[in-house]
C-alpha cells in the first residue's frame, strides 16, 4: 500500500504535463523561425536591423518580473497572502510594462523605415518573431490577472498551489525565450 502512495506522488499533475507539451511546441515553433532566419540571412540582399534600446529595457523588466514571480510563489506556499497579492500584482504590472516597451520598440523600428513589407531582411523576422513572443507574454499577463483576481476572492480559502506553479513555470519560460531571442538577434545581426 505504501508503495502505491509513493508512486502516486511521483506522477506529474495533468495540467503541468499539458503545460510542458505546450512549451515544447512553442520551442519548436521559435526554433523553426530562428532557423529560417539563419537560412534567409545567407541569401543575397539580406539587410540586418539594429535592435532599439526599448528591447534592452524590456529585458530588465522581464527579468525583474521573474524574480517577483518566484517571490509570489514562495509567499503563496507559505500562505502569506498579503505579500502574495502584492507580488502577483507587481508581476502582472511588469508584464504589461514589458509589452508596452515592446510596442515602443516596434514603433521606433517603424519610424526608422524597418517595415514588414519591402526587401527581405531581418526586420520582417523581427516583427513576426517578437510579435509572437509578445502574444505569449499577453497570454501570461492574462493568467497573472486571473491569479490576481482569485487572490482577492474572499470565498476561496483553498490553497491550491498548482495554478501558481503553472503560471510561474510559463512566466519563466517566456522570460527565458525572450533572452534567447534577444541574444539570437544580437549574435546573428
Amino acid at each position: 500500500m505504501s508503495e502505491l502512495v509513493v508512486n502516486q506522488n511521483k506522477k506529474i499533475h495533468p495540467h503541468k504535463f499539458a503545460l510542458w507539451l505546450g512549451i515544447a511546441s512553442i520551442v519548436m515553433m521559435f526554433g523553426g523561425l530562428t532557423s529560417a532566419y539563419i537560412v534567409k540571412g545567407n541569401m543575397p540582399g539580406w539587410s540586418t536591423v539594429e535592435l532599439p534600446i526599448h528591447f534592452y529595457y524590456s529585458t530588465f523588466i522581464i527579468l525583474v518580473s521573474s524574480l517577483t514571480m518566484i517571490l509570489a510563489k514562495k509567499a503563496f506556499a507559505s500562505r502569506q497572502m498579503r505579500k502574495y497579492k502584492t507580488l502577483i500584482t507587481l508581476t502582472a504590472v511588469l508584464g504589461v510594462i514589458f509589452v508596452v516597451l515592446q510596442a515602443l520598440g516596434f514603433s521606433y523600428l517603424f519610424s526608422k523605415g524597418v517595415t514588414f513589407e519591402g526587401t527581405a531582411g531581418a526586420g520582417q523576422f523581427l516583427y513576426v518573431i517578437f510579435s509572437l513572443h509578445a502574444l505569449h507574454i499577453v497570454g501570461g499577463v492574462i493568467a497573472l490577472i486571473v491569479l490576481f483576481l482569485r487572490s482577492f476572492n474572499q470565498k476561496t480559502r483553498y490553497y491550491n498551489i498548482v495554478p501558481v506553479e503553472l503560471v510561474g513555470t510559463y512566466w519563466h519560460f517566456v522570460d527565458i525565450l525572450w533572452i534567447y531571442l534577444l541574444v539570437f538577434f544580437l549574435i546573428t545581426g
